[in-house]
């Protein structure tokens, strides 16, 4: 089975701080974490944590703006390519530091008065950027659509609209992270998808659906895809990113059910 990675902006929520909720994933058997935003944080004692607790930063995400205000990054906005930049400079600081070999792009919402084609060649060229930089630290970035039903006027929406950017980018370190949550609610299909394109996919990220909890809530039949990734040879990180129904612990409950190996859990 594939490791699965504590994504600890959606579990362990019963503890307030990055802290906290690292603690407790490790308590919990997770040897690798990952969240959206460590620009906030103490690089300096997260790694020292990290390292005592065996516990690996597995993915963050690169500044996606304001997220109570609604914005999922800015990536396709001409106005803000110098930010871009200055965020991907403090995104590969912080991945090297913490040992972190993924750094994932929320692309943005699509900007009603801009054409499109200026927004995709703002995005081309940022990604261009983004993927040099990271590359010389030896870090794989990664682009991840949103379903529109619940981030209308995402620019990236789909599998196939991500493997068009990836492949307008040309970078070897651009790789796509595959949402099976996200996929499920655009497109389906996810079994096939995933095997046409593993390999580029840097990263994959799991929630049933449509209520986006835990795996056995949902329509997504978990005990057949996480055998199958495991047998077309996926072997990196699969994020658990998903809302518990109950507690975090509760939630973890599926993993048993399905008889994955303690092991995978890290």
């Amino acid at each position: 089975m594939p490791k699965l990675s504590a994504n600890l902006s959606f579990l362990f929520g019963e503890f307030a701080t990055i802290e906290e909720r690292v603690a407790a994933a490790a308590a919990a058997g997770f040897r690798g974490v990952e969240y959206m935003s460590p620009y906030d944080q103490e690089v300096g004692a997260r790694r020292a944590q990290l390292r005592a607790l065996g516990v690996e930063q597995v993915l963050f995400n690169l500044p996606a703006g304001d997220f109570a205000a609604g914005e999922r990054g800015f990536a396709v906005d001409p106005g803000r390519v110098e930010e871009f930049k200055r965020g991907v400079t403090d995104a590969a600081r912080i991945a090297t530091e913490l040992g972190c070999t993924r750094v994932n792009c929320l692309v943005g919402k699509a900007i009603p008065d801009i054409a499109r084609d200026v927004q995709q060649s703002t995005l081309v060229a940022n990604l261009r950027f983004a993927a040099d930089a990271l590359r010389t630290a030896g870090i794989t970035l990664l682009v991840e659509p949103l379903n529109r039903i619940e981030t209308p006027g995402f620019f990236i929406g789909t599998s196939a609209e991500a493997l068009v950017l990836l492949a307008l980018v040309g970078r070897p370190n651009f790789r796509l992270q595959y949402d099976c949550y996200h996929a499920q609610r655009a497109e389906g299909n996810i079994m096939a998808t995933v095997q046409a394109n593993l390999d580029i996919i840097g990263h994959v990220q799991i929630a049933d659906s449509p209520a986006r909890h835990e795996p056995g809530t949902g329509e997504l039949d978990y005990g057949r895809i996480l055998p199958f990734f495991d047998a077309i040879g996926y072997d990196g990180w699969v994020g658990l990113e998903y809302k518990p129904s109950s507690t975090t612990r509760a939630s973890l409950a599926w993993i048993e059910t399905l008889g994955i190996a303690h092991e995978t859990v890290g």
